[in-house]
């Protein structure tokens, strides 16, 4: 197995990885420019995974280069899922994040996946610098909100008893070298098939039924901040975790669920912070 360990020289560009659809351009935007004005002098590399042609890729195009980033779309061949199982709840779009290291260029040797619900408030430099070791993924697992009666649940119903936890897949460092001697195809479509009655968020559960016992954790306080439970926070912290150590602290903030901070009626602790970075990204 290779033994693979990360060392950022100066001026190596940080890859940011994407699945979005003309929908959420705008989001994605938004996440971008926060990542771009708290992590300086870091160039970036945003890849975007589509399997059509964004109809704003012109506006994509002229965001990224107006502030000296590089955009690189990452068209999907389809032919790579056709022995996948397709149907209503598993759509071909769920093997885009779970593959992507197919479709990525091999000389590429690591990438930071975000969804796009997520506010980067602090550098983002020492989570993407961070020594994987051996692991394939490194990510958080929601520990302030996560029972070890739900971990035990998670573990039987993947049937993954080696998992350490249950990680959340919206923020995900991928170890590529590693990744794609491991990861393969046909025991992702496999997996599926075995336990398709029995998974409940489809990619994030193949993810840790076939790989959780090979993920690196990191903190979710950190690097995962889930916006919605800022009380629940607070309150296991003792106190300590409240709004100005976050602000200080914290350098994702991921708004989770339903509800997000775009929506005109949304009225979480953060949502004024949101719609500040979505104001001046809109600027650009």
């Amino acid at each position: 197995m290779i033994q693979y360990e990360y060392t950022q020289t100066e001026g190596e560009i940080m890859n940011l990885l994407f699945a979005i659809d003309d929908n959420v351009v705008d989001q994605l935007l938004t996440t971008v420019y926060s990542i771009k004005m708290n992590t300086p002098n870091t160039p970036l590399a945003v890849y975007v995974i589509q399997d059509t042609r964004l109809l704003q890729t012109d506006k994509i195009t002229n965001f990224c280069q107006k502030l000296n980033i590089e955009y690189h779309p990452v068209m999907i061949d389809k032919s790579l899922f056709k022995d996948a199982p397709v149907t209503d709840r598993y759509p071909t779009t769920i093997y885009y994040r779970l593959l992507a290291h197919k479709y990525l260029p091999t000389n590429i040797d690591r990438i930071l996946y975000l969804d796009i619900d997520i506010l980067v408030i602090n550098d983002l430099l020492p989570l993407y610098n961070l020594d994987m070791g051996d692991n394939l993924y490194a990510a958080a697992n929601h520990a302030v909100t996560t029972t070890d009666l739900t971990d035990s649940f998670n573990k039987i119903r993947l049937g993954n008893s080696e998992a350490e936890s249950y990680y959340n897949s919206g923020v995900m460092l991928m170890n590529l070298p590693l990744i794609r001697e491991q990861v393969k195809a046909d025991d992702i479509f496999t997996y599926i098939n075995e336990n398709k009655n029995t998974l409940l968020l489809p990619d994030q559960d193949v993810l840790n039924g076939l790989y959780g016992h090979q993920f690196k954790r990191i903190p979710d306080e950190i690097y995962n901040y889930d916006a919605r439970m800022s009380v629940v926070y607070q309150t296991w912290s003792g106190g300590k975790w409240n709004l100005d150590w976050v602000i200080k602290h914290s350098v994702i903030l991921h708004f989770c669920g339903r509800d997000k901070p775009w929506k005109s009626e949304y009225r979480g602790r953060y949502s004024g912070l949101y719609k500040h970075y979505s104001h001046l990204a809109q600027l650009v």
